[in-house]
């Protein structure tokens, strides 16, 4: 049987303006959004290398974390958040001002109920897993981090499991949190843990 590989999807901590359907605006961390994340990472640090999304909220501290670590750092277009269309930059709260029953609608059924503009969600998840599964053929055998955002961590999860696509945002994925996989060669990779929020 071949060596492990582990996968750690890191989610980003929370962004400058706070919680809204950001999508791919390109917002940094706030203070707050930097010191969750140091926290998420004060444990066991066991990568060979890091892996991020290009957005900024993502690829700076990844690249501030790779260089303590003294880690190689690769950014992947394809780990970008989903694109949430005409949502981008809105609070739930002003969304539920145009029509009280919109996020509900989109989160009973995200595929048949997309902002107008969004990226769909199936080529969003072919995107996504195409990514996941080059890093684990890449980095066979290693422990890669990935730092990315929630819709990221959940197409990769809900795929894993052979969840329904619809079913994705049935999973809760807090700021700065962790979920890892693992493939041994022998089976499907599989979900070890989800959703701590430090090692």
């Amino acid at each position: 049987m071949s060596q492990a590989t582990t996968i750690d999807l890191l989610r980003h901590g929370t962004p400058v303006g706070g919680r809204r359907y950001r999508g791919q605006i390109d917002d940094p961390l706030s203070e707050e959004g930097w010191a969750e994340m140091w926290t998420a990472v004060n444990g066991a640090r066991p990568w060979r290398q890091i892996v991020c999304s290009p957005l900024s909220r993502c690829r700076q501290f990844a690249e501030a974390l790779g260089d303590r670590l003294a880690l190689p750092v690769t950014e992947d277009p394809r780990l970008r958040e989903v694109g949430f269309g005409e949502w981008e930059g809105h609070s739930a709260d002003e969304l539920r001002q145009r029509d009280p029953q919109l996020i509900t609608r989109f989160y009973c059924d995200p595929v048949r109920n997309r902002p107008s503009g969004a990226e769909p969600l199936d080529a969003f998840s072919a995107r996504v897993n195409t990514a996941i599964g080059d890093i684990l053929q890449r980095h066979q055998g290693q422990h890669t981090l990935v730092v990315t955002h929630a819709g990221v961590i959940r197409a990769t999860l809900t795929h894993i499991l052979q969840a329904p696509l619809g079913s994705m945002y049935r999973m809760s994925v807090a700021t700065a949190s962790i979920s890892r996989i693992r493939s041994d060669g022998e089976r499907p990779p599989t979900v070890l843990f989800h959703g701590r929020t430090r090692l």
